[in-house]
């Protein structure tokens, strides 16, 4: 398989998980060990072409980019609100993030641990489904500090590869009383700055690797699996909002279940 189809299909893979709450990383970390991939090699890879779907957010929501960006120049109390939660909820993954890089490199490398988050993540989603008791339609600066604050403490556990940033953030939105479409929108919002840090941290930390063109993963990979990754989650984007809104969260529960358990029974056979 050459580098360049390795790109499209990894991409695809990216585009179709970002924001579905199924782990993006964990099937990115998955596809390396079923199509044969060097994880190292693709790791770099993985993280920097999550910036094409992070940029499908912005294409969908320009227009409440633009809205927000006027109104805090202006001072607007509701615009003000809205960056503050996002704000808030971003400042755990920095925290955390950083005092725990060296930890959430090592999980990144075991692909089981992917297969475990999977099923437990599922079940938990399955849960939290029945138990939940989303409150009435509200935006996102409307949100308290509390549930924006707890909704970033939430996504920390997605540090763990598997788990899922976006199932995170949305289930634990629920379970605060955050409704479905709120929380949904609150999770791709966080992912901007999120996804756009782990990037940045990424880029730091490889650097001279990149811009020597060391190993065989290079820009021109990189930038085909930002291209496919961006065109396949502003379709996934446009859907599955309106998706949730009619069937909820339990297909993807199950999705989970049955990938992790799947994933954990090919690992172990090899």
């Amino acid at each position: 398989m050459t580098l360049t189809i390795t790109a499209i299909l990894l991409g695809i893979v990216e585009g179709l998980t970002e924001f579905l709450p199924v782990s993006s990383t964990g099937h990115l970390i998955l596809a390396t060990e079923l199509f044969g991939f060097d994880a190292d090699t693709w790791k770099v890879f993985n993280v920097v072409i999550q910036l094409g779907a992070i940029l499908a957010v912005v294409v969908q929501y320009w227009r409440t980019f633009w809205a927000v960006g006027w109104g805090v120049l202006r001072l607007e109390p509701l615009s003000l609100k809205f960056l503050r939660n996002l704000l808030l909820a971003f400042l755990p993954s920095v925290v955390i993030g950083l005092a725990m890089k060296k930890y959430i490199d090592v999980l990144l490398g075991s692909p089981l641990v992917v297969c475990g988050a999977l099923v437990v993540g599922g079940v938990a989603i399955l849960v939290i489904e029945r138990a939940a008791k989303p409150g009435p339609a509200s935006g996102i600066g409307q949100l308290p500090m509390r549930q924006a604050l707890g909704v970033g403490l939430v996504q920390c556990v997605a540090m763990i590869p598997g788990i899922s940033r976006s199932g995170a953030t949305i289930m634990g939105a629920l379970a605060m009383g955050i409704e479905r479409r709120t929380a949904a929108e609150f999770s791709f919002f966080l992912a901007v700055p999120t996804m756009l840090g782990a990037t940045v941290l990424e880029l730091h930390d490889n650097k001279e690797a990149l811009m020597q063109g060391a190993g065989p993963v290079g820009w021109y990979e990189i930038a085909i699996g930002f291209a496919v990754s961006f065109v396949v989650a502003l379709a996934v984007i446009k859907g599955f909002v309106a998706y949730i809104s009619r069937h909820g969260f339990k297909p993807f529960a199950w999705y989970r279940i049955v990938a992790g358990l799947a994933g954990a029974a090919f690992l172990l056979a090899r």
